[in-house]
């Protein structure tokens, strides 16, 4: 089995004698200076922001942790697995920061064996793999790890993909707990160009900005229908959270006939913004996404009275659609005061133009980590340090190791970014657009043949179409989740729920008494409560027992077709 400790050269103890002080524990040092001043101890503005000392950070970054490594740290803390399987394909060697690629490797002493959990799995046995899944092109594969009960037969499967610059790892707390229902198999991806998955060169060459789109949505989406196809996997519940909510809504409308249910954490790109549609795409009013690196996860899950929370993170943008988040709260009896405002009560402040210069100039956030050498561990630290901030420490410092690993690659999928999102985390497209058709497409023979982003397309030993003639879809389920503190915009989600009700109506009025046999199509938003934009994370337990409920919610709905 190769394991993190295989590849990285060196013990699980090795790894844990050269860990340094995490950037957690230096915060709250720093915290604690600050809460008594002297002449020695004030700290500048750049310690603020980026808690991790020179040392320690000079220190992780003479260490140079390896990717796998990294991974297979995470997942020890799943319960009941203390050695998860990690293949050694891809991130085995330390990256280096005048070369950070992500070579494949093909020999089979780099395959990870499956991990067995039995007796002392209360919820076992189940089977853990970790994999990396190849797709046709050059240098295309997915990293995926899964999990299966034993002795039971597969009649469900559940898709999980992660957010921008993140990594399957990140659902490290919700491995165990969705996969104990019986019949279900999870998969967690990460996305092509991200995480420990094949980093191709990323490049469009539409020339119109709606072709770029296009382009920048078919790099993932063109993916996870290879990978679906090689899996030969026809119907699956696909969660995506942030990016990935995004990106799972692309792919419903591109691909269709082959979801179960969608759940949307917290996704990206939902609400209309004039200034993302614009083709000059100036510097918004507002911006949502400094919320994300600079929100602290200690007082995102706390009450939303605390006074640390902004307003702003607490209500969303108060981009209304319809009066949609209104509509459905007075409908439900949740109607909060607002005192008949409709801006939030402490507006976010503008991107910095020179943020919005680098967007615009695709130059990505993690090309400051790259090429800040010694200096990358303290940059990540300023992210880490607060979205991780609530987590016991020896998580946090994995978490903080796993995030600069990745941040560290060679730049691939990150690039799509400023072609889906404008500068401020709003769509170019946005979903509110586009999210009434889900669920509602025709599906064809063709429906099925996914092109690759290279321009080869998948075999046809796995492109057989699934639907041998063309029919239409009936509706089906699509639950959008958010935080209480969310700093995503949860109207967004009210009104994609209002829009996709009004889609069901007219398809039942227009279809008749056989379109209201066959019909699927629900709606709903969740607000989780104590947690911020990252659900899965912050909420955990609520998040998973949301979760579980909508699966067997799925399976139920399967039993009574048949």
């Amino acid at each position: 089995m190769a394991t993190a400790s295989t590849t990285s050269g060196g013990s699980d103890d090795d790894l844990s004698s050269r860990t340094q002080q995490s950037p957690l524990a230096s915060r709250r040092a720093k915290e604690q200076q600050q809460k008594h001043p002297s002449a020695a101890n004030r700290t500048g503005r750049f310690t603020q922001y980026f808690p991790l000392g020179y040392k320690d950070g000079f220190a992780q970054w003479w260490a140079n942790l390896s990717p796998a490594a990294a991974e297979h740290a995470v997942l020890s803390f799943i319960p009941h697995l203390q050695k998860p399987p990690t293949h050694s394909k891809t991130g085995s060697l330390p990256m280096s920061d005048s070369s950070s690629s992500m070579p494949i490797t093909d020999d089979a002493e780099h395959t990870a064996a499956p991990v067995t959990t039995g007796t002392n799995d209360p919820y076992g046995p189940r089977r853990w793999n970790s994999n990396l899944v190849q797709l046709n092109g050059k240098n295309r594969a997915l990293n995926e790890f899964s999990v299966e009960r034993l002795g039971e037969s597969v009649e469900d499967n559940l898709v999980i993909l992660h957010g921008y610059g993140a990594g399957l790892c990140f659902f490290y707390k919700n491995f165990e707990g969705l996969s104990r229902l019986g019949g279900w198999r999870l998969y967690a991806l990460d996305l092509l160009g991200m995480g420990r998955s094949s980093r191709p060169t990323f490049h469009v060459k539409a020339k119109d900005q709606q072709g770029k789109i296009n382009e920048a949505e078919n790099w993932f989406i063109d993916a996870l229908e290879e990978w679906r196809l090689k899996k030969k996997i026809d119907k699956f519940t696909l969660l995506g959270h942030s990016l990935g909510g995004y990106m799972a809504v692309a792919y419903a409308l591109k691909y269709p006939g082959h979801l179960n249910k969608l759940i949307l954490a917290s996704p990206v790109g939902i609400p209309e913004d004039p200034y993302a549609i614009n083709a000059d795409m100036p510097e918004p009013e507002e911006s949502t996404l400094q919320n994300e690196f600079g929100q602290d996860e200690r007082d995102v899950i706390k009450s939303q009275s605390n006074p640390n929370i902004p307003d702003s993170a607490k209500v969303g943008d108060n981009n209304n659609f319809l009066n949609a988040r209104s509509k459905a709260e007075a409908a439900n009896g949740t109607a909060k005061s607002t005192n008949n405002k409709t801006t939030p009560n402490a507006p976010r402040r503008p991107l910095p133009k020179w943020l919005t210069y680098l967007w615009d100039a695709n130059i990505s956030p993690f090309s400051i980590v790259r090429w800040g050498g010694p200096l990358g561990p303290r940059f990540v630290s300023g992210w880490t340090s607060r979205r991780f901030s609530h987590l016991p420490p020896d998580e946090a410092q994995a978490l903080h190791n796993y995030s600069y690993t990745l941040f560290k690659q060679r730049g691939s999928g990150e690039y799509a970014l400023a072609y889906i999102l404008a500068p401020g985390a709003f769509a170019r497209s946005p979903l509110i657009r586009r999210i009434a058709g889900v669920g509602r497409q025709t599906i064809s023979p063709s429906s099925s043949s996914a092109p690759a982003s290279s321009g080869t397309s998948v075999s046809s030993e796995v492109s057989k179409p699934s639907v041998a003639a063309v029919s239409k879809e009936h509706g089906f389920p699509i639950v959008l989740m958010y935080g209480e503190n969310d700093w995503m915009d949860v109207a967004g989600g009210y009104a994609a729920a209002e829009k996709l009700k009004e889609e069901k109506q007219r398809a039942l009025k227009e279809g008749g008494d056989e379109a209201k046999r066959l019909e699927r199509g629900e709606s709903k938003v969740v607000v989780i409560k104590k947690a911020g934009h990252h659900v899965y994370l912050d909420g955990w337990e609520e998040f998973n027992e949301v979760i579980q409920s909508e699966m067997k919610d799925v399976t139920a709905s399967r039993d009574g077709q048949r």
